[in-house]
């Protein structure tokens, strides 16, 4: 069987790799159709890379743009063609883009005898930074080019359950499925310490405009008023100074680690830590981030604002915090004054929410589920 995957951005290449990897592993013949602009970095990709063809993309600068818009509707347009080339028996689409979706359902149209499915890494507009005008041209019209694709598909996959609830209404009579993000098994030593006189925290991934800083400033000011607190960073981003300034300012420390890579620096530094923090502006719309597994990979509990998904995980398994605006108080007292027993229990059932959820085999297991129903 010949599986035609479709992909825009190199951002998700992570995920494209684990949906490759599984049906290659399975007997597949897979092609990967993806652009060549690089997101992230706003440059064209040059070196190549078994089964992918990558497709020349209009290059744009910024994120919020009509020439993006425009860069994307010509790429799927121009992946479709290839898609037509290829003849797959079963096309897998990763949106967004949304372009992407129409014409994934024009091609479905008229090829009825493939499968079709729609995997859901994002939903635009919704969690974009828009939110007086998604309603408004030409936000809507972007939405609804997904929209109104969606019955097309034979299934549609979602990266997290909040997805499914926002988009209810349009996807009632489709079959859905939710697989979470995933990662590979790392192999790193972990030797967790505690240090009941003082607090380490751990801050890991991109320091932008969605971090909810003056959260994490009230939260830490608050611990530091128990027992004296250090914050490890690891990553960067535009919001970088301002974040580090901000905590600085409660008294607490911050060790700046910049970017580290290595997994098993990182988890050494994670081992000082009592909590991750995954705090983000309660505007934004999402249900997992990545670096909430990140964490959990390391055995690291977290203190949590993200809503839907995660904050029912962190619950459910007992496996970190959940903060909000009106618990911060209650919550630093929580975190100043946990025993060594209960931080221990903690961290192994965060590793293994990890296992059971969120690593390699855990993703394999629900694919193959869902690829069996199809």
């Amino acid at each position: 069987m010949k599986v035609v995957i479709v992909n825009c951005f190199d951002t998700y290449e992570d995920r494209i790799d684990l949906i490759h990897d599984f049906f290659i592993n399975n007997g597949y013949d897979v092609t990967i159709v993806q652009s060549d602009f690089r997101h992230f970095k706003k440059v064209k990709r040059t070196e190549s890379k078994q089964h992918f063809i990558f497709v020349e993309s209009k290059p744009y600068n910024k994120n919020m743009s009509v020439a993006r818009m425009t860069s994307h509707y010509r790429y799927a347009k121009m992946a479709f063609q290839l898609v037509e080339d290829l003849q797959p028996d079963l096309l897998y689409v990763i949106v967004p883009p949304n372009s992407l979706a129409k014409f994934a359902a024009k091609y479905k149209r008229r090829h009825s005898n493939i499968k079709l499915i729609f995997d859901l890494i994002d939903l635009w507009p919704e969690t974009m930074p828009v939110e007086r005008i998604k309603d408004m041209p030409p936000f809507n019209f972007w939405r609804l080019m997904r929209d109104k694709s969606l019955k097309y598909a034979d299934l549609v996959i979602t990266e997290c359950n909040l997805y499914q609830s926002i988009l209810k209404i349009v996807l009632k009579g489709i079959k859905t499925e939710t697989i979470y993000l995933a990662k590979r098994k790392v192999n790193i030593d972990r030797h967790p310490l505690f240090n009941k006189d003082e607090i380490h925290l751990g801050y890991l991934g991109s320091i932008n405009n969605i971090i909810d800083i003056p959260n994490i400033k009230r939260l830490i000011k608050s611990i530091h008023e128990i027992k004296p607190v250090t914050i490890h960073v690891i990553g960067d981003g535009e919001s970088r100074d301002v974040l580090i300034d901000e905590i600085k300012s409660t008294g607490a420390i911050v060790e700046y680690h910049g970017k580290i890579y290595d997994p098993q620096k990182k988890q050494d530094i994670f081992d000082k830590c009592r909590f991750g923090l995954n705090i983000m502006k309660d505007t934004v719309c999402v249900g997992l981030t990545m670096k909430s597994i990140d964490y959990f990979q390391a055995g690291l509990p977290i203190i949590n604002s993200i809503q839907a998904d995660t904050a029912e995980i962190v619950d459910k398994y007992n496996i970190g915090i959940n903060v909000t605006n009106e618990n911060i108080e209650n919550v630093a007292d929580k975190v100043a004054n946990a025993d060594k027993d209960e931080f221990t229990e903690m961290r192994k059932s965060t590793y293994k929410v990890f296992e059971n959820l969120f690593s390699l085999q855990a993703f394999n297991e629900k694919l193959e589920d869902v690829i069996k129903g199809l």
